[in-house]
């Protein structure tokens, strides 16, 4: 049986080159902030109509002329619960021909380091809680977002096995529901937060009654600021090199209902908050066990009404773009 290609420790200097995939998404966005707030100077960014990752040709020719040394792969078709199971198709193949891409083309062309953004959503529905890294793939997974959930999976063992095989220093982590500027805020393909936010703000210009809330309230979701997520993310590039998957995340967490009545005081709702039990709930619950990036050294910072009110404010003054589906 061959031996495991030994990986070589990397670590960026503030002139590195390097490549946010997905650089105007939810997090990409926010690792982007990070890396210009920490001051690295050589920050390569392109868009979809630029750079399709889903092509592979064009790929290739990108990172062939770019060479870049450092890579976040922050590029995702993401949406909730309702875009999820209405467009399965869409999600697992524009995931798995992104990741396939990014991951092959920097291996092929030199980079040093490639960090892969997963998701909590690949845990079995009825996973223990707190969730352990090393629970994923010992249960079936929420049927909701199945299709999305396999191909983050497939990119967690294409970053292993190019591991062990090539030698190539990919790392993985797994951060827990996001939310913060430049999210979607679409009423039918967001995330639960963004669509809240959106739905009682509509609700109070429009000097409704009620706000029906989808399902019956109960299960409990834990929030994680998008700006924690990349200083966690550059902290990892920086000081982590083990094959060992971590999850990001806060360690605390809300009921749904709960949520919805933090939200409605934040923006100013004051009607009647209306559950549907007819609707979907999703997982029952979702907490990440931190403990690992915990003992390393890193922990999240921003308080749940305080990150609320902040994207609230950043949702008023970009009504444009926050209006807008998005596949960050």
């Amino acid at each position: 049986m061959a031996e495991k290609v030994s990986v070589t420790p990397a670590s960026p200097s503030p002139d590195s080159c390097i490549y946010i995939a997905g650089h105007r998404g939810l997090v990409g966005s926010a690792i982007l902030r990070r890396l210009e707030k920490l001051n690295y100077s050589s920050l390569i960014a392109r868009t979809r109509a630029e750079l399709d990752l889903r092509v592979p040709a064009d790929v290739d020719a990108f990172f062939q002329a770019q060479k870049p040394e450092f890579v976040f792969l922050a590029a995702a078709t993401v949406g909730g619960i309702l875009a999820n199971d209405l467009n399965r198709g869409d999600f697992i193949r524009d995931n798995l021909q992104i990741q396939l891409n990014v991951i092959d083309a920097a291996r092929r062309f030199g980079a040093r380091k490639l960090l892969f953004l997963g998701s909590t959503c690949i845990y079995p529905r009825d996973a223990p809680q707190p969730m352990k890294e090393k629970y994923i793939l010992t249960g079936p997974l929420e049927p909701t977002n199945s299709a999305y959930a396999v191909a983050k999976i497939a990119g967690l063992e294409m970053i292993d096995a190019y591991r062990a095989q090539y030698g190539f220093n990919g790392i993985s982590i797994m951060p827990t529901n996001l939310y913060g500027p430049h999210d979607n805020f679409d009423p039918e393909t967001s995330h639960v937060l963004p669509a809240l936010i959106r739905r009682f703000h509509d609700a109070k210009i429009a000097n409704a009654a009620t706000v029906t809330i989808w399902g019956t309230g109960r299960p409990l979701r834990e929030f994680m600021h998008c700006d924690d997520l990349a200083d966690a993310a550059v902290w990892l590039m920086e000081n982590y090199d083990e094959a060992q998957i971590l999850n990001a995340g806060t360690g605390e967490e809300i009921s749904i209902l709960d949520l919805a009545r933090l939200v409605a005081g934040i923006v100013g709702f004051e009607g009647e908050i209306v559950t549907d039990p007819e609707k979907p709930d999703g997982t029952p619950r979702k907490l990440c066990d931190v403990s690992k990036l915990t003992k390393l050294g890193w922990t999240a910072k921003t308080e749940l009404k305080e990150g609320i009110g902040s994207t609230y404010r950043w949702f008023l003054e970009n009504a444009a773009e926050a209006s807008r589906g998005a596949s960050s």
